[in-house]
């Protein structure tokens, strides 16, 4: 089989016509020059030029090669490009979870500053919970996470990106809509709405210690498993609930957001996973962008 380096040569000499000036450009003398040629005739079984004393021409068969040796150099030097570039993490794909939550604020203006900063990397979403994200890590399906608890195992690396407070979303027609402060307390026997702990175990655990520590005993009538279902439902009046300030982005008509004071270190947070030994470079350099588009977001 022929070598690229062969093919060098003959396009060289294609082009000059000349393989004096073929050897000057490709910065060797004609002796080997002539041999590479020769080896490549001999591989192909067809005489690629026609020589005379005063003339180089290219065969039939030449002028048909010489299509196709340049666009196999063309496309050698594009892989080798490609090589590079993905070594550098320049373009590629990265598979990215996320919780749904997560969309409402976050997670569509960190993609928008990433895509900017690498724009010939491939960014694949898919929704998913906690859980199913853990689990999809441990199967390589994805590369990041983005979730709302930690993993805190061997093997993986955990950073939290987002802290905020949760607020209390009212329906209009209830007395806290209009109240002129709202405390925990306030939520004692009120129909209450809470995030399901198959769905959503952090807020779950979280916010019913919460309210437990707080001695305060909301009548739990649905348990459900997104802020924007719980949001849905308090907007058809069955109750108040408690949801991540970012969900106060998405936009119902009988629905009113009232902060409300649960205490220290009661926050909804979001954090990036990942395992330790991704060697996906693409994935590391987008990495550095979403750190650097949460830092820009949260200045």
């Amino acid at each position: 089989m022929f070598e690229l380096a062969q093919l060098r040569c003959f396009t060289t000499v294609a082009t000059e016509l000349n393989f004096r000036r073929a050897a000057e450009r490709l910065n060797m003398t004609q002796p080997p020059l002539s041999r590479q040629i020769q080896l490549l005739e001999h591989h192909l079984g067809v005489e690629l030029f026609t020589r005379s004393t005063r003339s180089v021409a290219l065969t039939a068969a030449g002028r048909a090669f010489f299509i196709e040796a340049q666009t196999l150099l063309e496309h050698a030097q594009q892989a080798a490009l490609a090589a590079k570039r993905i070594a550098e993490g320049d373009i590629g794909s990265v598979t990215i979870s996320f919780v749904g939550s997560a969309v409402y604020e976050f997670l569509p203006k960190v993609i928008a500053e990433a895509r900017l900063s690498q724009p010939h990397v491939k960014i694949s979403l898919t929704e998913m919970n906690t859980y199913s994200q853990h689990e999809a890590l441990r199967a390589r399906r994805i590369d990041l996470g983005i979730v709302r608890a930690p993993l805190l195992q061997a093997g993986y690396e955990t950073e939290c990106l987002v802290r905020e407070p949760f607020v209390l979303a009212v329906p209009g027609s209830h007395p806290l809509a209009s109240a002129a402060a709202v405390s925990v307390q306030d939520l004692d026997a009120q129909p209450f709405l809470m995030y399901s702990h198959s769905a959503y175990p952090p807020f779950n655990e979280l916010l019913t210690g919460t309210l437990r520590s707080a001695q305060v005993a909301p009548e739990y009538v649905q348990w459900l498993g997104s802020s924007l279902t719980i949001l849905a439902l308090v907007n058809a009046g069955m109750g108040l609930a408690l949801v991540p300030r970012c969900a106060t982005n998405v936009v119902f008509k009988n629905v009113v957001f009232r902060d409300i004071d649960l205490g220290e270190g009661v926050q909804s947070e979001l954090h990036l996973v990942w395992r330790s030994d991704n060697d996906n470079p693409a994935c590391m350099m987008l990495l550095e962008a979403i750190r650097a588009a949460v830092k820009a977001e949260t200045a």
